[in-house]
């Protein structure tokens, strides 16, 4: 299996896609507050997917996940069940959304601050915000996929971070997971070629702790085996002909939405 290069017709259903994933993110920054639980945020996406963009809430019934998004608090690396049990203040929480428009997908999470973080909760979300960017810098025709899973690496890794292993990112379009996997951690000079026309999401899982991670009994909950705080942010993106076009950009993202290179 190999990635598979979008038309022009596909690709602008992805840039559809994506910007209908990312202004769900923008819709429910408010309602991410003390108190609230997951399950009720989890419902005012769901609602707002289904009746106001129209489009299917991928998570759903995916392989049997029960919810439309994930919900990943404190020491939740990634897949976190929406649940009853509220929010409370310094708690850091991603939401991973992914939307279904015309057959096609649009994948994205944030860090959301619940009141005032923690310095070590603030900082870890920082650091991995900053090791997307750095690789999302890196996106053209011609770069490995192994030299950016090891940029994310030593960037975090910098910080005496550890990177998650077990999960990555990957290619995207009709199928919520096409090749290639996105490792977030690896050789320079290895892995697949990126081509223009693929489009695919980088989503490093930065841990304060130790990298190594176990998953819950529900079979969906991933968390640090230390119990240390966990950070994902991630972005669905399209190569170009001479750079990256961000699919997935927000309004609150400091980096620009098409980046392109000499």
């Amino acid at each position: 299996m190999s990635a598979v290069i979008k038309t022009p017709d596909e690709i602008e259903k992805m840039r559809i896609a994506g910007r209908l994933a990312a202004e769900v993110l923008e819709m429910i920054e408010p309602y991410v507050k003390p108190g609230v639980t997951t399950d009720e945020l989890n419902t005012i996406c769901h609602d707002y997917i289904v009746d106001v963009q129209g489009c299917i809430p991928a998570p759903l019934n995916y392989h049997g996940f029960p919810k439309s998004i994930c919900t990943s608090v404190n020491h939740v690396i990634c897949h976190g069940i929406p649940n009853e049990k509220p929010l409370k203040e310094g708690d850091i929480v991603n939401i991973d959304v992914t939307v279904i428009k015309d057959g096609y997908h649009g994948d994205t999470s944030k860090m959301f601050y619940v009141g005032k973080p923690s310095i070590q909760g603030k900082r870890l979300s920082e650091i991995t915000q900053e090791s997307l960017y750095l690789a999302i810098k890196m996106v053209k025709p011609g770069v490995r996929l192994g030299d950016i899973g090891a940029a994310i690496q030593k960037y975090a890794e910098g910080f005496n971070y550890s990177i998650v292993r077990e999960y990555c990112g990957h290619g995207i379009g009709a199928e919520f997971h096409e090749e290639p996997q996105v490792m977030h951690y690896g050789k320079p000079g290895t892995g697949e070629v990126l081509k223009a026309g693929m489009c695919l999401t980088i989503e490093p899982m930065v841990n304060a702790g130790k990298r190594q991670c176990k998953l819950l009994k529900d079979n969906w909950t991933v968390v640090t085996k230390d119990r240390s705080l966990s950070a994902q942010w991630e972005h669905t993106l399209l190569v170009t002909d001479n750079g990256v076009e961000i699919l997935t950009h927000r309004n609150d993202d400091t980096i620009e939405k098409v980046i392109e290179h000499a």
